[in-house]
């Protein structure tokens, strides 16, 4: 994996416990660590977190070339040594997922355990993704907006959280025509089906029960490939950390709760 670039500057923040197990979060495509907002308080009473934007997301610097999975898996060792922390559990919300996948595979020495939620070892088709890089080429990330609430959050969470769906809606703006494309780029050229059964991290697999990105059969589909893995659905979309916190974090906290230092 591609260590993090001097020219890389990724908005990160470390808050929570001090000598806890750290937690590293990792957002989904197109939005930023405020995605985290919701479930933060619950986390930082039992972790220390880290959080941090994606290249080209929320308050980090756009990619100057064209990145890969293992560019942005590279980023997360990159910010992990820049704290001296040698071991963390991980959890990546959609392609943050991907993200946590090609760590387990690639330095799964660097992990205690492993989150997957709202996730996929494949998401999309290459055409989709194809599709959306010309759209947002041509129109911007405006079009786009509108269709991304529908998938993030169920009809009834969007209409009984008005306020909600303005700052899910102006962090979904915030991302960079560049990130965002980089993104779509990354998630049209990552198929991970066929390696998935070598992950040997402890592993929680999370799934919105309403989520038609990464269905709840993607996720049942991942549980089955990961040896030993657990399977959790919550009554949510896409974005289940944001519309079902408290279930979110249960399911973290139950699965690994934190007792071992983050120190070495």
């Amino acid at each position: 994996m591609t260590p993090l670039s001097v020219e890389l500057r990724l908005h990160h923040v470390l808050s929570g416990r001090p000598g806890r197990d750290l937690l590293v979060l990792s957002h989904s495509f197109g939005a930023s660590m405020r995605l985290w907002d919701n479930v933060l308080p619950a986390l930082e009473a039992e972790y220390r977190v880290l959080r941090y934007d994606m290249r080209g997301h929320g308050a980090s610097s756009a990619p100057a070339a064209p990145c890969t999975v293992h560019d942005l898996a590279g980023d997360v060792l990159g910010l992990l040594d820049s704290i001296h922390v040698e071991h963390a559990l991980f959890c990546g919300l959609s392609i943050g997922g991907l993200i946590g996948m090609t760590l387990a595979l690639h330095a799964p020495h660097r992990l205690n355990a492993l989150v997957l939620a709202n996730t996929a070892a494949r998401i999309g088709t290459p055409q989709m993704w194809d599709e959306r890089i010309a759209l947002v080429h041509q129109a911007g990330l405006a079009p786009l907006i509108p269709s991304a609430l529908e998938r993030g959050f169920t009809a009834a969470y969007r209409r009984d959280h008005n306020h909600e769906m303005q700052r899910a809606q102006q962090m979904i703006a915030a991302t960079s025509v560049e990130g965002y494309c980089a993104g779509c780029a990354v998630l049209r050229d990552t198929d991970l089906r066929e390696r998935i059964s070598a992950i040997q991290v402890p592993t929680l697999v999370i799934a919105g029960a309403h989520d038609p990105v990464t269905t709840p059969s993607d996720g049942q589909q991942l549980a089955a490939a990961v040896r030993g893995s657990r399977y959790v659905e919550l009554p949510a979309a896409h974005l289940s950390a944001w519309e079902r916190p408290q279930d979110f974090a249960r399911a973290i906290l139950d699965f690994c709760p934190s007792e071992r230092s983050n120190h070495g």
